[in-house]
């Protein structure tokens, strides 16, 4: 895939969630820098499509079926990415999914699958990803975030704890693999314009006007702002970066 910068050539990436929103912005921005790019998704037919369109712009892709839930489908995934492109290098957790709900109106069959999806998915992947990593030196794991993370969502409680537990796991995760020169941070995003932005703000009236008046750009973040921070933190020029929490916000929090 052309491009002006090839930071990535020659590494293999794997974006899990890469099928749309912020993670098809990933692989598109990483493919252009050069990486050969797993776009991995539980969406079967928008991970082929979007690898389908990186090999047609001339990039290194496949497209993998994965299951975040599941450390077995992400075990399944990993030797899957190893035997099409070879040995990971940089590994983007971007899979998640909201709902913004009262919390005292949530069940627990809600909490589970937030929980499952935005915590223990990072967990699954860096689980079946991590141990390839080792003998390796320069693994990078990034993880998209929120900064619903940092200072708490509105009817966004489950999901905004899910977040902070990224945040945390991310800087203990640093510390304990930093002796193998792999380094662990995060991309926090802000008010993104997403597919599940879009179908969250849609069913409540006036929630994106407002949400807008405490961004200082005044403007909704896009998948490309998340991916140029994504695309740094996986480069050389992020060498000595780890255990950081990056925010891509229009100044939101500060």
């Amino acid at each position: 895939m052309a491009s002006g910068t090839t930071r990535l050539s020659g590494k293999v990436a794997v974006i899990t969630g890469g099928a749309q929103g912020i993670g098809r912005g990933i692989v598109d921005r990483l493919a252009r820098e050069g990486a050969k790019v797993a776009v991995a998704d539980i969406n079967e037919s928008g991970a082929a499509k979007a690898a389908d369109e990186i090999r047609a712009a001339g990039g290194s892709a496949c497209a993998v079926k994965l299951d975040v839930t599941s450390l077995k489908s992400a075990t399944a995934a990993a030797d899957s990415v190893e035997k099409e492109l070879g040995p990971v290098d940089i590994l983007v957790n971007n899979a998640g999914w909201d709902k913004v709900q009262h919390f005292l109106e949530t069940d627990e069959e809600l909490w589970n699958r937030l929980i499952d999806i935005n915590f223990r998915g990072v967990l699954n992947c860096v689980k079946a990803f991590a141990p390839r990593m080792l003998d390796r030196p320069g693994g990078r794991i990034i993880s998209v975030a929120s900064d619903a993370g940092r200072s708490g969502g509105v009817n966004d409680a489950v999901y905004s704890g899910c977040k902070g537990a990224v945040m945390s796991f991310t800087k203990a995760l640093a510390r304990e693999l930093a002796r193998y020169q792999i380094t662990v941070n995060a991309v926090s995003p802000g008010i993104i314009d997403t597919p599940l932005s879009r179908a969250i703000s849609g069913g409540i009236p006036g929630y994106m006007e407002r949400l807008m008046k405490v961004v200082p750009l005044r403007r909704k973040g896009a998948p490309e702002d998340i991916a140029a921070a994504v695309a740094y933190l996986a480069s050389s020029d992020a060498d000595y970066v780890t255990g950081q929490i990056i925010s891509v916000n229009g100044g939101m929090t500060m």
